[in-house]
C-alpha cells in the first residue's frame, strides 16, 4: 500500500514539474486571452442595452418546448379524455397569446 501511494506521489511531482518547465507564455494578446460569449465583447461595458425580442423569442420557445412535453404523453399513451381535454385547451390559450403578441407587434423586427 504505502508502494502505491509512493508512485502516485512520485508521479504527480513529475506531472508538476513537467508542467511548470513546458508552459512558455507566449505574447499575451488582449484579443486571445479575453473570453468569447455569444458575439458579445466582454471588454466593452456590460451595462449596455440587450434587445428584449431575443427575450421574447426564447419565452415563447420554452414554452411551447413546455407544451410538447405535456401533449406527448397524451398523443402516445392515450392517458385518458379529460387530459386530452386539458392539453387542447392549454394548446389554445398559448395559440392565443402568440396570436396576440405578434397582433401587439411584439414579435415584428422592424418598426
Amino acid at each position: 500500500m504505502l508502494l502505491i501511494w509512493l508512485s502516485i506521489l512520485i508521479l504527480v511531482f513529475i506531472m508538476l514539474t513537467l508542467g511548470v518547465l513546458v508552459n512558455k507564455k507566449t505574447s499575451l494578446d488582449r484579443e486571445k486571452s479575453s473570453p468569447f460569449e455569444c458575439g458579445f465583447d466582454p471588454l466593452n461595458s456590460s451595462r449596455t442595452p440587450f434587445s428584449i425580442r431575443f427575450f421574447v423569442i426564447t419565452l415563447i420557445f420554452l414554452i411551447f418546448d413546455v407544451e410538447i412535453t405535456l401533449l406527448l404523453p397524451v398523443v402516445f399513451l392515450n392517458i385518458s379524455s379529460m387530459s386530452t381535454y386539458l392539453v387542447i385547451f392549454f394548446s389554445f390559450i398559448l395559440i392565443i397569446g402568440v396570436f396576440y403578441e405578434w397582433k401587439e407587434g411584439a414579435l415584428s423586427w422592424i418598426k
